[in-house]
């Protein structure tokens, strides 16, 4: 075992572990102590503790001496420096066009660097900036750039709660949060109502987030089918985490539904419901209406039935004779077409056909010519079609023949 105190440099900051030698400090003293950037002043939060040495972060660096008066005016010379570099850097950033938010300046305690925050939403070319700042200050000069949560963290403020941030005023380190953390707590994912004030989700998400972890592990997920001490089955709707309860809606025997809260202890689990699935409560009300609908179907079914004579067949037959032109085939009556006339195009084909039989058909031919156009219908216009078209040789002799026979008559 080995005896460490924790050293804090920020008011908000990183706990160092250091070796406090022969030195019995408590919380609140002031130390110097060595670092790899030289010496610097702290604040010791924990007093002198034995810790296990596998646990210490090697090196384990020595506290020099306690702080001084002289070291206390002298910190306090180096806040009233900060607030004055700061001023003098966001002019220069300002001259020099530079798409950057300067936040916060911190000043070694030797007064060999000073050290500027800023944030930006990409990369900033600060090169000339930093050459202006050296030419004033005539110190080492750095500027490191951070998030916006840590941005919130230098700066500090009020939260949603209505009390000072937990970042700026007890949390050490950041934690990562994620939003199935806000779910297994059951809150609103509305942005608005679990994010911070520096835009990120609230990190006192994480603070109860084991319990609910825990708490959640023992209960059964919404959306599925239980069954219930007296032998009835139900879908979960809700769930209480902290009261380890859940509300059960269970199918009564008369078709009703009624909503139960019982204790999680007392249900027994049948099956998970599948994701974009109705639940199973669900899936036998609509087999309850399927059975209902084909019910009504065979009760129409059979009314039909019954109307046309098909339950009693003497009745049937009586009717069948009474109605002309009707013949029953397979139960049921059917009324028996007359046969369609003869298509105007057919009448056309017989004229074509009559046209090549050369003189002999003339008189048919023109007795079709005779009809009236009433009759003839599309046929009539399809034989002028025909007409139009240039006669050959042959059609022409033809004519001139018919044309001799009927002078002669």
């Amino acid at each position: 075992m080995t005896t460490v105190v924790g050293v804090r440099f920020r008011e908000i900051g990183k706990i160092y572990t250091f070796d406090p030698g022969e030195l019995s400090l408590r919380r609140g003293d002031h130390v110097i102590v060595e670092t790899a950037k030289g010496n610097e002043y702290g604040t010791v939060v924990l007093g002198n503790y034995q810790i296990c040495e596998r646990h210490l972060e090697q090196p384990l660096r020595m506290v020099l001496r306690g702080a001084t008066e002289q070291d206390d005016s002298r910190v306090a010379e180096h806040r009233e420096k900060e607030a004055e570099a700061l001023r003098i850097c966001r002019q220069k950033v300002s001259e020099h066009q530079l798409d950057m938010k300067v936040i916060a300046v911190e000043a070694a305690f030797d007064e060999n660097k000073l050290l500027f925050f800023f944030t930006a939403d990409g990369r900033v070319d600060f090169r000339e900036l930093v050459k202006d700042l050296a030419s004033v200050f005539h110190v080492r000069i750095e500027l490191r750039q951070v998030g916006v949560r840590d941005e919130t963290k230098i700066l500090g403020g009020m939260g949603p709660c209505g009390r000072a941030l937990c970042c700026h005023s007890w949390l050490s380190d950041f934690v990562p949060v994620s939003i199935k953390m806000a779910k297994e707590q059951n809150l609103s994912l509305n942005p608005q109502k679990i994010s911070g004030v520096c835009g990120r989700l609230m990190c006192c998400l994480k603070n109860e987030a084991d319990t609910y972890a825990y708490l959640n592990a023992q209960l059964p997920k919404k959306g599925d089918m239980v069954a219930l001490e007296d032998g009835l089955k139900g879908e979960i709707m809700d769930i209480n985490v902290l009261k380890q309860t859940v509300r059960v809606l269970v199918l009564l025997d008369n078709d009703e539904r009624e909503i139960r809260e019982v204790p999680a202890g007392e249900t027994t689990f049948i099956a998970h419901r599948k994701k974009g699935q109705p639940s199973q409560l669900k899936k036998d009300a609509m087999a309850r209406r399927e059975s209902q609908l084909q019910e009504q179907r065979e009760r129409s079914k059979k009314k039909s039935r019954e109307k046309d004579g098909i339950e009693h067949p003497e009745k049937a037959e009586e009717a069948e004779e009474r109605t002309p032109g009707c013949e029953t085939m397979g139960g049921r009556k059917r009324r028996i077409r007359s046969p369609k006339p003869a298509h105007p195009t057919a009448r056309t084909e017989e004229r074509s056909n009559a046209e090549e039989g050369g003189a002999g058909s003339r008189h048919s031919i023109r007795g079709a010519e005779e009809e009236p156009a009433e009759k003839v219908g599309e046929g009539a216009s399809r034989l002028k079609k025909r007409r139009r078209r240039r006669p050959s040789g042959e059609q022409k002799n033809r004519e001139q023949a018919m044309g001799t026979d009927v002078g002669h008559d």
